[in-house]
């Protein structure tokens, strides 16, 4: 049987620096009822870099991820990863992290974490090592027999980070993923990722609606607009790291918050009160 691949070395991340992980070129996509989603679209993701994808709904984000994870082609365009290939081929290097946890109800936590080493023909004894690490990284070794219902929302979410990581993936795509937590939930999370990625060594896309989370997240906000979806600022975020809860009162977290607030203001444009979007039903 296939054994799960080793921890990522953390000395080969440093040495790396600011390379091209991944980049989208001129990309399109239209969705079969003639949708634009996104057009001419230009994106470098590098390694060891948390990139956030700020934009208000329909401008494209998750639909930018899922071209990047493989999950949906492109109309027009190219994936350029570093060594060629698809993202077909590089699956083992990617984790994806949906809005909603999507665990399998029936299953106790670790055969829901065990999930994606199942289907890469990893036997369950190979595999225990992995599923351990991987609920020890988001603190829920505890619960590793227990089943989703018996779980708060926020460990819920924990569990489909760790299924995302047994895999040990280079990059992992999360979509929205605390957008459904209370505020003190969604902040102890926020604070766990940033120490997952320190710790893991990894580089992270992050779709999110919130200029605060992205700001506190990120070493880069890339700002879109919609109709079609299309990069309209990209931030860097020179703030020390790691950070904790202390960088939420400093001045240069509230000048950048101003700044990609500012940002996304300009892309969502002048609100139009014929446009369905903005009427109140």
């Amino acid at each position: 049987m296939t054994s799960p691949p080793p921890p990522r070395s953390r000395s080969s991340d440093a040495q790396s620096g600011s390379a091209t992980l991944v980049a989208l070129r001129g990309i399109d996509k239209t969705f079969a009822n003639g949708t634009l989603a996104l057009s001419g679209l230009d994106l470098d993701i590098r390694e060891n870099e948390f990139v956030s994808l700020l934009g208000p709904s329909g401008c494209g984000k998750s639909t930018a991820l899922r071209i990047l994870a493989g999950l949906i082609p492109a109309s027009r365009g190219d994936v350029a990863w570093t060594g060629g290939g698809s993202a077909e081929d590089h699956r083992g290097e990617i984790g994806f992290v949906f809005q909603e946890p999507t665990l399998m109800p029936w299953a106790t936590v670790a055969d829901n974490v065990f999930l994606p080493l199942r289907l890469r023909g990893v036997s369950r004894r190979d595999a225990a090592d992995a599923i351990a690490s991987s609920l020890d990284l988001v603190g829920l070794s505890r619960f590793a027999h227990a089943y989703p219902r018996e779980l708060s929302g926020g460990m819920k979410m924990r569990v489909s980070i760790a299924r995302a990581l047994s895999l040990r993936p280079r990059i992992l795509l999360m979509d929205e993923p605390f957008a459904a937590l209370d505020e003190i939930t969604r902040f102890k999370l926020n604070d766990d990722l940033l120490r997952l990625q320190r710790e893991f060594g990894c580089t992270v896309v992050f779709v999110t609606h919130s200029v605060y989370e992205s700001v506190y997240l990120s070493t880069r906000i890339v700002v879109m607009a919609a109709r079609p979806g299309r990069i309209v600022a990209e931030i860097p975020v020179a703030a020390p790291t790691p950070r904790s809860e202390a960088f939420r009162t400093t001045p240069l977290y509230g000048t950048l918050c101003r700044e990609a607030s500012a940002a996304l203001h300009e892309a969502m444009g002048p609100a139009d009160d014929t446009d369905p979007a903005h009427a109140d039903h």
